[in-house]
């Protein structure tokens, strides 16, 4: 075994943990602005970790892509019509509510409580998960699928390998200390 394939384990890792912090904080700026702009509930620091991200939303991105790589760019037709986008939209919607569904049983599981509640929508399972948040997921998920993923890909492209290796140390050291202070220290 090279030197270099030793080393492409931990390069994918880093790759994917960026990949998945970029996630996070995209999804904590989607709920403080759900919370502040549309709600009009005031500010409030979403989550149980003090940094400004949501690991629910780089865990739901990183399956998406994983879901829909081999075959998002491929033209999956009915007739003329390429209906890849509608496919990729309702793989997304199912991947997003059970990871939202599993989440929240975890959460009950480990801290006694999940950090939202669907109780008042029209169309939702135990106040865990609903068809609009789902909805809205699905959307996001198109989204990231076809705009953010390619630009990030671009970004990490025109990095030097030094500064992914900064970049990861300077998210990963304090993610990882945070996790421990919240699982081991916090009362």
């Amino acid at each position: 075994m090279k030197n270099t394939d030793k080393k492409i384990p931990f390069e994918r890792f880093r790759t994917y943990f960026l990949y998945f912090m970029v996630y996070c904080v995209l999804g904590w700026f989607y709920e403080v602005f759900l919370e502040v702009v549309v709600y009009r509930w005031g500010f409030s620091n979403r989550g149980l970790l003090f940094g400004p991200y949501l690991p629910i939303y780089g865990t739901g991105a990183l399956l998406i892509l994983l879901c829909t790589n081999s075959w998002l760019h491929k033209k999956i037709k009915l007739g003329k019509i390429n209906i890849t986008p509608v496919i990729a939209f309702v793989v997304i919607v199912i991947v997003t509510t059970v990871v939202e569904l599993i989440v929240s049983y975890a959460l009950e599981y480990t801290i006694g409580y999940w950090l939202w509640d669907y109780t008042s929508y029209k169309i939702q399972f135990e106040g865990r998960i609903c068809l609009s948040a789902s909805v809205r997921f699905g959307l996001g998920g198109l989204i990231i699928v076809y705009f953010i993923q390619p630009l990030l890909i671009r970004i990490k492209d025109a990095l030097t390998e030094n500064a992914r290796i900064i970049l990861f140390f300077i998210m990963f050291i304090p993610f990882c200390i945070e996790w421990i202070y919240v699982i081991f220290l916090k009362k």
